[in-house]
C-alpha cells in the first residue's frame, strides 16, 4: 500500500470517528432538551398530538396485548386519549393500573361484576383510572377558578346521560384566554375544545408517572 493510500485511509477513519461524535454529542442535546422540557407540557404536547389522529369512538371490549396493548389505533374513546398521550411519554398505564389492581383489587370500583384484574379494559375505565390517580399521583379540590387547571392535568366530569368521561388540560387558551383548552374525545375522536366547565367536575388529577419521569 502506497503512502498516499496509507494517508487516505486514515484519514477515512479519522473523519468517520469525528462523525460518530458529533452524532453522539447532538443526541445527548437533544435528550438534554427533552429532559429540561417540565413532563406536565410534555404531556400535554403528547395530547394536542392526539387531536390529528383519525379516531372512531367505540367502546367494544377487545382482547388486547399486555403490557403495551392498545386497541386498532383509528378506535378508541375518551381513556384512551389519556392513555394514549401518557405512552407517548413513556408510561404504560395498562400495566401500572393492572398491577395495582392485581396488588389491591378491592380499592377498585366493584361495579363490574368481575372478580379479578382484567388487563384488557381495566385501564380504559374511566371510574379506575380515578383511583389510579388518587392513589399514586395527586387528587387535587374541584375548584370553578380555571386558574387551578394546568397544562397535563386530567379532569373527570358527569356527562349526559350519567357518563363518566376523561381529559386533559392542554397548554393552549380559550379565544378569550379566559380558560385552558381541553383535549378528549367525547364521540367525535379526538379534539381540543373549550369545554372545561361544560359539565359537572368530578375529579381534579396530577400525574407524572412512577418515577416522576
Amino acid at each position: 500500500m502506497s503512502a498516499r493510500a496509507i494517508w487516505l485511509f486514515g484519514f477515512t477513519v479519522f473523519a468517520f470517528l469525528i462523525l460518530v461524535a458529533l452524532a453522539g454529542l447532538t443526541a445527548a442535546a437533544q435528550t438534554r432538551g427533552q429532559e429540561t422540557i417540565p413532563f406536565e407540557h410534555r404531556l400535554a404536547t403528547a395530547a394536542l398530538a392526539r387531536t390529528r389522529a383519525n379516531v372512531r369512538y367505540d367502546s367494544s371490549y377487545r382482547s388486547i396485548a399486555y403490557p403495551l396493548g392498545d386497541v386498532p389505533a383509528d378506535r378508541g374513546v375518551c381513556t384512551d386519549v389519556i392513555i394514549r398521550s401518557f405512552r407517548t411519554v413513556g408510561i404504560d398505564l395498562q400495566q401500572l393500573v393492572h398491577e395495582d389492581m392485581a396488588r389491591d383489587f378491592k380499592a377498585y370500583p366493584q361495579i363490574w361484576g368481575l372478580q379479578r384484574p382484567d388487563s384488557n379494559i381495566d385501564h380504559r375505565r374511566v371510574p379506575n383510572l380515578q383511583v389510579f390517580f388518587t392513589r399514586h399521583g395527586q387528587s387535587l379540590a374541584v375548584s370553578h377558578n380555571p386558574e387551578s387547571y394546568a397544562p397535563g392535568d386530567l379532569v373527570t366530569w358527569e356527562v349526559p346521560p350519567h357518563l363518566p368521561h376523561i381529559g386533559i388540560v392542554a397548554d393552549q387558551r380559550s379565544p378569550d384566554a379566559a380558560r385552558p383548552l381541553i383535549v378528549h374525545n367525547i364521540g367525535a375522536g379526538p379534539q381540543i375544545e373549550d369545554r372545561l366547565f361544560d359539565f359537572p367536575i368530578t375529579g381534579h388529577y396530577r400525574y407524572s408517572g412512577p418515577a416522576n419521569l
